[in-house]
């Protein structure tokens, strides 16, 4: 075919006017490539557009015709730019059925992207932030997301937008300027990390996020993203950098801690080619559950020490001054021992909430 129609766009190919030309001087192909000083089989490519127009039959039709050149390549030059806008609008309205899938408003409300109505306009936009030519490379299994095997598959749209989330992490982290990524100085600061559980977040945020600069951790507090059901993430960015990625909306103490506090732990796993996840959907979590289990044996021992929770974990009713003084004795936020209780039954998930604090944290 020497011309490509697709929706409101034409692209002839310099074939179709050649075919014009032999067609106005009533002769035939092969008379027409001996008058041309080329091969039948070289036209025949030309006029079916499966060859391009080259310099030499440019110079030959120019001296054959009488007409200049350029007037041939620019033929030549259209028909590839006319091709190439015909492609771009392939590949983005195949991507329709994707952007569907995602909130769009979610990187508007973060002032990462404008506002946008059309989907063209949105898809534009979100390949050129997150880096990628088709928003269907998120669709692709471990892209940037290590998921379990062996189980059911994880939804389309789960995917697509997990793998988002992380690439916004990666984004924004770029823009955070962190130290070379020192383990000795991290795990120095877990006892004042630790303590932070008594101040609220207008107070210790500022200071968390200066203690994980220092040690060279791009600490990363994001919405969350509507269907991909992560909370948290770890990613490294070479030997020297790690991303900790966390939803703002874990809002309550004991959540907001504890998953920190796991998120550490695998920061100091160092896994360099693991990207860890914490999510609310089965098939997301990690294949490795050691790992799991290490990041969670360390939040529960860094908060409540096992020890002294063995010890004062023995009866089968609490009251709310007991739980309170448990807290003050080892200097923890009372909402972290309620939630830690109520994981292992022995307060109802109803009991004393009223300790477990809700944080605003922005």
């Amino acid at each position: 075919m020497n011309n490509i129609e697709y929706k409101n766009i034409i692209a002839f190919h310099p074939g179709y006017f050649v075919s014009e030309v032999i067609d106005d001087m009533e002769i035939t192909q092969e008379e027409f490539a001996t008058r041309l000083g080329t091969t039948p089989k070289t036209v025949s490519k030309l006029l079916s557009g499966q060859i391009n127009l080259s310099n030499d039959l440019a110079q030959k039709l120019s001296a054959m015709l009488g007409t200049s050149s350029e007037v041939w390549l620019n033929l030549q030059k259209t028909y590839d730019q006319k091709k190439l806008e015909i492609d771009k609008a392939k590949v983005i309205d195949e991507q329709t059925a994707v952007i569907d899938l995602i909130e769009y408003k979610f990187f508007v409300d973060k002032g990462l992207l404008p506002p946008a109505r059309r989907s063209d306009e949105k898809i534009i936009n979100l390949c050129s932030y997150l880096k990628v030519a088709n928003l269907s490379a998120f669709g692709e299994h471990d892209f940037l997301v290590n998921f379990r095997t062996g189980v059911a598959q994880v939804q389309t749209k789960n995917l697509i937008n997990a793998q988002i989330w992380i690439q916004t992490a990666m984004n924004i982290a770029k823009e955070t300027p962190v130290k070379v990524f020192n383990a000795g100085l991290l795990r120095d600061y877990i006892p004042e990390i630790r303590q932070m559980t008594l101040q609220t977040p207008e107070i210790f945020l500022p200071r968390l996020r200066s203690i994980f600069c220092e040690c060279g951790v791009s600490f990363i507090l994001l919405p969350h993203l509507k269907n991909s059901g992560i909370n948290g993430a770890v990613r490294w960015i070479g030997a020297e950098k790690v991303i900790l990625a966390m939803n703002d909306r874990r809002s309550y103490a004991d959540t907001f801690w504890f998953s920190l506090f796991h998120e550490i732990e695998h920061v100091l796993q160092q896994k360099l080619k693991t990207t860890f996840i914490s999510a609310n959907i089965q098939e997301m979590m990690q294949t490795d559950e050691m790992l799991e289990q290490e990041a969670d044996a360390f939040a529960q021992e860094v908060l409540i020490p096992g020890e002294a929770y063995s010890k004062f974990a023995v009866k089968t009713y609490y009251s709310e001054a007991e739980v309170i003084a448990f807290a003050q004795s080892i200097r923890i936020h009372p909402g972290i021992v309620v939630g830690r209780m109520q994981h292992d039954s022995l307060l109802a998930q109803n009991c004393l909430c009223h300790l477990k604090e809700k944080y605003q944290i922005k």
